[in-house]
């Protein structure tokens, strides 16, 4: 499989990115942190390995628990990631790059938090908070 590297900034443009995910899919996270953070459930795609921020003068961040924390750009308040503190893992919104067209929709974490005014209708592996704790090792 071809590397795909994906290049994305801000909505201002001040904050420039680029990615090369292992797997090319987004993930939807329905946890009330995330659902409170961008008014939805969080689209994103894993890119531990391979963030970049090109000039990290414009993000801000944000410790949003005692292990995670989440960027964003000071002037325009766009999102930029999820990730843990100790950096093993960065999460990172998969509108940021555009329109990646060969993006598969896989996974559903904290479906135990979803509201019930919406669903997807795709076919996806689904995970409760515990299950995602346990994951990370904190259950």
């Amino acid at each position: 499989m071809a590397e795909h590297v994906l290049k994305g900034q801000c909505l201002c443009g001040a904050v420039k990115v680029t990615a090369t995910p292992k797997e090319m899919h987004v993930d939807a996270c329905h946890c009330s942190m995330c659902r409170n953070w961008g008014g939805s459930p969080a689209l994103s795609i894993n890119c531990t390995d391979s963030f970049a921020i090109a000039d990290e003068t414009q993000v801000g961040v944000y410790a949003s628990s005692e292990w995670a924390e989440r960027g964003f750009c000071k002037i325009c308040g766009t999102h930029l990631f999820y990730r843990m503190k100790d950096l093993s893992f960065y999460s990172i919104p998969a509108g940021l790059f555009g329109d990646v067209d060969d993006l598969a929709f896989t996974l559903e974490i904290y479906v135990d938090e979803k509201p019930g005014y919406y669903d997807f209708a795709n076919e996806t592996k689904k995970m409760t908070g515990e299950d995602v704790m346990k994951m990370f090792g904190f259950a």
